[in-house]
């Protein structure tokens, strides 16, 4: 059968020849909380995967954040859990660094039995949306950002996680290091790793940042002209972290909030838009005087963020980043060279004009979110949407709040599962897994007593 991914047995036959040492493959397919999912198998099994692809349950795709089965998705047993088959992403297999034995690394992504694609797999969504801008004479390109916390491996004696130790000498800081170059020499073992991995895997890493709280980074990744290509990398990149954070000694925490009292960490998201010919029609003929399809843009990307929040804030912890003050929005707002609202337009040359999209956590799906703002970009240029006036200043006081938007996860829900804008973004098949994942884990969150029940409650009522 031919691959439907477009993967090809040549592609394998070369790595093999050119990797002899290599014993073993993650085989890893992305589910809608962004979880690698998938198995290690060994060097003789590869080929014929790209042969003929690898059948795995579709239950894979049906699953909550611990792994449990959401018989509500209708994935498990409305269809005997039966197999679908999984084709490898071309240009995904890459070399691990570091491992021992030696192993290798493939994304795949889930396809029928008769080769459509599984309209529940996340990357299929963006797939569909970047092909709908093809449509248009577009071609959307990009680049996430990566935010994220090194925390000690043990908490303290309350339970609460910690800013780790540098792992060159044990040093211990617990001050907000921001932009502090000195600081980033502590980790430079762990980040030296993190940079020849990306290196073996062809992620274009660049930028490494000390961050707005104690231990928290930041990784930049270079642009791509092609979006599904630039969430590929930030997939690759979380897996290449975690991985090598852990080869370390320490633990990368992805969480949007994992620590109450500082900065949480967000997956910016830069897009702009050539066409055919290459130019970036975000771009203005006179620099400071916008276009329309800049303002139609950001126009669409406000109209839609309300009803899209639960792609952008999917978890509980998600909703604890948003504070003002914090680098995080608070409203569905636009300005210029301005981090206190949630589209912005970076200062920069006419020629690479494009918007931050600051709104998503690190704990989202590059897929759903990259796929959800080129949606609302469609509509923005469709129906000529008016961003409204431009923030400037600090926008925690000048702009309205959340009462714009949901307020929390709860609502974030009802406002996703009722959006017919989010229906089409995903596809109905996804938006009804992905809004049947996120009720049951909000009932997990919900019946769940947890510590702070016991402290708020427990000798006082």
């Amino acid at each position: 059968m031919t691959s439907p991914s477009g993967s090809s047995p040549a592609e394998a036959a070369a790595f093999l020849e050119a990797h002899p040492e290599i014993e073993a493959f993650d085989i890893v397919l992305t589910d809608v909380n962004g979880i690698g999912r998938g198995k290690i198998i060994r060097r003789h099994e590869l080929m014929a995967i790209y042969e003929g692809g690898r059948h795995m349950p579709i239950s894979i795709l049906g699953l909550d954040i611990t792994g449990e089965d959401v018989h509500e998705t209708g994935l498990i047993w409305d269809s005997g859990d039966g197999d679908l088959r999984a084709w490898p992403i071309p240009g995904t297999l890459l070399p691990l660094h570091g491992t021992s034995p030696a192993r290798g690394q493939v994304l795949l992504s889930m396809y029928h039995l008769d080769g459509t694609p599984m309209s529940s797999d996340p990357r299929h969504a963006l797939v569909r949306q970047v092909e709908a801008f093809a449509a248009r004479g577009l071609k959307p390109a990009g680049a996430f950002e990566l935010e994220f916390f090194l925390l000690k491996n043990e908490r303290d004696a309350e339970g609460r996680v910690q800013p780790a130790h540098a792992v060159l000498d044990g040093r211990h800081s617990g001050k907000t290091e921001v932009y502090s170059v000195d600081h980033l020499h502590g980790m430079e073992p762990l980040f030296s790793d993190i940079y020849a991995g990306a290196k073996a895997q062809s992620i274009p890493t660049e930028t490494l940042i000390s961050e707005y709280a104690p231990g928290q980074y930041e990784l930049t990744l270079h642009y791509r002209d092609d979006v599904v290509r630039a969430a590929d990398d930030l997939v690759l990149l979380k897996r290449l972290v975690r991985m090598q954070a852990r080869r370390n000694g320490v633990t990368a925490c992805f969480m949007a909030k994992p620590i109450e009292k500082y900065a949480g960490s967000g997956m910016h998201f830069h897009i702009s838009m050539p066409d055919q010919a290459g130019r970036n029609v975000f771009a203005e003929e006179t620099e400071g005087t916008w276009n329309e399809a800049l303002l139609h843009a950001l126009g669409g990307m406000a109209a839609t963020m309300p009803e899209s929040m639960l792609v952008f804030a999917p978890h509980a912890n998600s909703w604890r980043r948003f504070v003002a003050q914090s680098y995080a929005p608070l409203a569905p707002t636009w300005g210029v060279n301005n981090r206190s609202v949630a589209l912005r337009v970076p200062a920069g040359g006419v020629k690479a004009r494009r918007i931050e999209h600051r709104v998503s956590g690190v704990d989202t799906n590059p897929y759903l979110v990259a796929a959800t703002v080129l949606a609302a970009i469609a509509k923005g240029f469709d129906e000529k949407l008016d961003p409204g006036p431009e923030t400037t200043g600090n926008g925690y006081e000048t702009a309205p709040h959340l009462d714009s938007g949901p307020a929390d996860w709860r609502s974030a829900i009802e406002a996703a599962s009722a959006s017919e804008f989010l229906k089409a973004a995903l596809g109905p098949d996804l938006h009804s897994t992905f809004t049947a994942i996120k009720r049951a884990e909000y009932m997990r969150v919900a019946r769940t007593v947890s510590e702070l029940d016991y402290h708020l409650y427990l000798h006082e009522v």
